[in-house]
């Protein structure tokens, strides 16, 4: 909290909100009594940050130049003016949750070993732990395959599980929502988001920082959220203020309506083209105009989630009465949804549309008609490679055709139209390119929203009744947000026909998103793979990378709920949906697309009758109650934790290990060695370990060596807890791309010095065996993707130095420099190409030793061993960063700082 207000340098304008029938609500510093217009011009994202601010101010950690810089905003933030942030609380899920429980639990254990009160780690800023059971759809087919997949889960992760309800006791400040109770974002916007917190009689706007990107999903109900690294997480948990850049605002103008038959997915997969193109990276994007009205707090949702694939820090929806509506739909009391609009009205923060609109300023402009927006997919290897419905034949024969890359899979002409037919436990059955083998309902972007998820559901019925059946061999399987979603498809009687189809309800959590498909059939998998067949995943989620949904599907595709279940009735994404059939019906006649495609009108009559407020208060009321899988676990009372040597899931990490009181100090890097060698477009699905463990990597080998069957070697998401697997995982992506091999895609590079091929994990055990430091060579867009601490843990820990960069993601550079890793941009024009750099050269970053003489954003020479030095931008963007960096990372400078607080 914010110091005392007598000492407060803006106390004049703590103001008193009062309640209409008398009394207050409490206080609040108002931005209307600061009398400044430029504020007026604001946009309302920015407002957040600067009420912050204000709130917030110190002189010390927040100064009142940092509050005029934000007031300044139009004139700043071009000049990427640096700002702290102090979000009000901290959301975690239990893949990163666990991470940032282990490092906490260590970093209590190094303040012991200095001397001090390890109770001193505790978080200071609220902390919001979903356990979102990332399920493992080994169950899918199958009426009672929720119970199982949880049961799969709950023996294959009791220990996870049992360690983070020792951290719900042993940290205060700390609530853990047990597994079972829905994914993080979904829980988050039905339950957990305030829009307003009153804390200690002091009112200020809800704001979050969480340790998935997709924590973006909350910008839907006017909070201002977005993904960060676990690290960042763990430091503004532990009271430090957010270094980052004021960043710029696009103003994105919505009018117009949506036109029957067009759904939220459509709209956002063109939003995220359109993004994408426009430049995004580092940004808000604020949606404003007459549109806004026509659009659902859910459609909304699904917008904001998909910021990370766009680029922006986040797309942010003002709160209006739409969103007061969803408030008081989703169970928040009357009383709680009258403070808020109190609130964000008294500090002009609310949007009545109804009322004149004051020009804001924004630093570009973007408009979309509605009624513009097409049905569409997008794919088949990234989340903005949108495709209209209508091209979509047209346009996987050009996939089929084209090289090698994003959009093409360079198969000879000759083998485009083969058919392999194999037996399918005693039937017949055939696949070819492009047939659809996993078509999966899943992924917070879509099940937040009962238009899409009913849709679906009459999708299902239309076609059961036209006598359409989804062949037994494609994998179908459906995962929702919450247990809301079981509520409304049953109350309207969907959930039966999605159940014919093979969409069984598979638990509530990540699935075929992050790579959690399962297996697919052993027969289907063999007719693949010895066919070398280019297999299709439709899925309603928002990442296609390659090599993420499944090892054997290569093209993936995203597309709405009802999309999933109309591509997998059809069973090919080589379909022209508009003139050949999906199928024939009982009656034997053709069956079209718009034969089973519901109207706008009938999907909104059926959400209005069917999602209740009664369903989000009694899925929740369940929440503190837990369940009995997760009640059963008993876990220890003791402050710090007690390590277990042997286990393979909780590991205690090597951060800390010798730290003293005094900062290293900046790390010179030199005759570095690059272990790998990357072109563009690199994404932390191609550097963190994620998906399943395959069974010749090193930390299968790993896991074999301590007794552990391949049946129980659970994902890599499992185990994140455990650094030694974590590192044997980095850079493991069969999918990756490292010009060392020369055209050979895995998880493999070149040991420079003897020329072997190795795993990556071996190469850097082998340079590090040898005394010598090494980095990594990339082009653009490095690290863009999910926001992912291990993307920076990992290659830390494989001993890596610097990454050398066109261009670098947001979260993953701040990442990186809280791992102190040293992140370099290529000057303009240039890249390791251009500068005739192989990779097989050895590198010297010409650092100062002394951490005054370095600042933002400098040029830094780096010389090679052939005699070419080159000019590059030290991507430390902060003085904060720097002083990151001068203790090693952002951790243990946390630790100094605290230890030294009380000493």
């Amino acid at each position: 909290m914010a110091t005392a207000a007598a000492e407060h340098p803006f106390k004049t304008i703590l103001t008193t909100l009062p309640k209409h029938g008398g009394g207050e609500y409490g206080k609040f510093y108002s931005l209307p009594a600061l009398n400044d217009p430029r504020i007026d011009k604001l946009p309302y994202s920015i407002r957040i940050l600067l009420e912050s601010a204000i709130r917030n101010c110190d002189n010390f950690q927040v100064t009142q130049n940092d509050v005029e810089k934000i007031i300044d905003w139009e004139n700043t933030s071009p000049k990427l003016a640096e700002i702290p942030f102090k979000p009000a609380r901290v959301l975690l899920q239990d893949f990163t949750g666990v991470p940032a429980v282990v490092d906490l639990a260590a970093m209590r254990d190094a303040m012991a070993k200095l001397g001090s009160d390890a109770n001193k780690i505790n978080p200071l800023v609220p902390v919001d732990l979903v356990i979102d059971h990332s399920v493992q759809v080994d169950v899918a087919r199958s009426p009672n395959a929720v119970q199982s997949n949880m049961e799969l889960e709950f023996s294959r992760n009791k220990e996870r599980f049992g360690f983070l309800k020792w951290g719900s006791t042993a940290f205060h400040n700390m609530l853990v929502v047990p597994p079972g109770s829905g994914i993080v974002h979904q829980v988050n916007l039905e339950y957990l988001g305030r829009v307003v917190f009153n804390t200690d009689g002091i009112m200020y706007p809800d704001s979050v920082v969480g340790t998935d990107s997709h924590t973006t999903m909350i910008d839907g109900l006017g909070v201002a959220g977005w993904g960060v690294g676990g690290i960042e997480a763990e430091a503004t948990m532990l009271g430090q203020p957010m270094s980052m850049v004021l960043p710029g605002v696009v103003g994105f103008k919505l009018t117009g309506k949506l036109r029957s038959g067009v759904t939220a997915t459509d709209l956002v997969l063109t939003v995220t083209q359109m993004l994408r193109k426009h430049g995004v990276v580092g940004k808000f994007v604020e949606f404003y105009g007459e549109g806004m009205g026509k659009l659902s707090l859910a459609d909304r949702a699904t917008i904001a989630n998909m910021s990370p694939e766009y680029g922006a820090t986040m797309g942010f929806f003002p709160v209006d009465h739409v969103t007061l509506d969803y408030l008081k739909l989703t169970g928040r009391s009357d009383e709680t949804v009258a403070m808020i609009e109190a609130y964000l009205r008294a500090n002009n923060m609310f949007v009545d549309y109804s009322e004149p609109q004051t020009e804001r300023a924004y630093s570009s402009y973007l408009e979309l008609d509605l009624s513009e927006v097409e049905p569409c997919i997008s794919g088949p290897k990234r989340p903005h490679d949108r495709v209209p419905l209508r091209e979509m034949k047209s346009d996987w024969h050009a996939c089929l055709d084209n090289k090698v890359g994003f959009k093409g899979f360079a198969v000879p002409k000759e083998q485009q139209d083969k058919v392999v037919k194999f037996d399918f436990h005693g039937q017949p059955a055939e696949i070819k390119h492009g047939s659809v083998v996993i078509a999966a309902i899943t992924s917070c972007t879509n099940t937040s929203n009962p238009s899409v998820m009913l849709g679906a559901g009459l999708v299902a019925k239309k076609a059961c009744e036209l006598g359409l059946e989804v062949k037994p061999w494609v994998k179908t399987s459906l995962a929702p947000g919450s247990g809301v979603v079981t509520k409304y498809l049953l109350q309207s009687g969907l959930q039966e026909y999605l159940n014919n189809q093979g969409f069984h309800l598979v638990g509530y959590g990540c699935t075929t998103c992050i790579g959690n498909s399962g297996d697919l059939d052993e027969s289907v998998s063999a007719a693949i793979a010895d066919n070398d067949v280019v297999a299709a995943a439709v899925l309603s989620g928002n990442r296609n990378f390659e090599g993420r949904v499944h090892p054997l599907t290569r093209a993936n595709y995203l597309a709405s709920p009802p999309l999933v279940v109309a591509y997998a009735l059809a069973g090919t994404v080589g379909i022209d949906f508009e003139k050949e059939p999906i199928g024939v019906g009982k009656d034997g006649k053709e069956v079209f697309f718009r034969d089973i495609w519901p109207t706008t009108e009938e999907i909104a009559q059926v959400v209005q009758s069917c999602v209740l407020p009664d369903m989000f208060k009694s899925t929740y009321e369940a929440i503190t109650k837990g369940n009995p899988m997760w009640n059963q676990l008993t876990v220890p009372e003791a402050t710090l934790y007690s390590w277990d040597q042997s286990s393979t899931y909780i590991h205690e990490p090597p951060y800390f290990k010798d730290m003293t009181m005094s900062p290293p100090g900046p790390h010179a890097v030199k005759n570095a060695y690059c272990i790998l060698n990357f072109g563009d477009s690199i994404t932390t699905d191609h550097i963190s370990p994620a998906g399943s463990i395959h069974k010749d990597s090193p930390a299968a080998k790993y896991l074999l060596e301590r007794g552990v069957d391949r049946r129980d070697f659970n994902s890599y998401g499992s185990r994140r807890g455990n650094d030694e697997i974590m590192a044997r995982g980095t850079f493991a992506n069969i999918r990756i791309v490292n010009k060392f091999l020369n055209g050979e895609v895995g998880p493999k590079t070149i040991h420079v010095p003897t020329g072997e091929k190795l795993y990556v994990f071996d190469a850097a055990t082998k340079y590090k065996a040898e005394g010598h430091d090494t980095i990594v060579l990339a082009g653009a867009e490095y690290g863009s993707g999910s926001s992912r601490d291990w993307a920076a843990k990992g290659p830390m820990l494989l001993g890596v130095k610097a990454v050398i960069a066109k261009s670098f993601e947001r979260i993953h550079r701040s990442n990186l420099v809280g791992m102190g890793i040293i992140p370099l941009c290529f000057k303009a024009g240039e890249d390791a190409d251009s500068l005739g750099l192989t990779g097989h050269e050895r590198y010297t970053i010409n650092l100062p030793t002394d951490i005054s003489e370095i600042r933002p954003g400098q040029d830094v020479t780096v010389t090679t061993d052939n005699g070419k030095p080159f000019t590059c931008t030290l991507r430390f963007d902060t003085e904060v960063e720097l002083a990151y960096f001068n203790h090693g990372g952002i951790l243990p400078y946390v630790i100094r700082n605290l230890a030294g607080s009380q000493n």
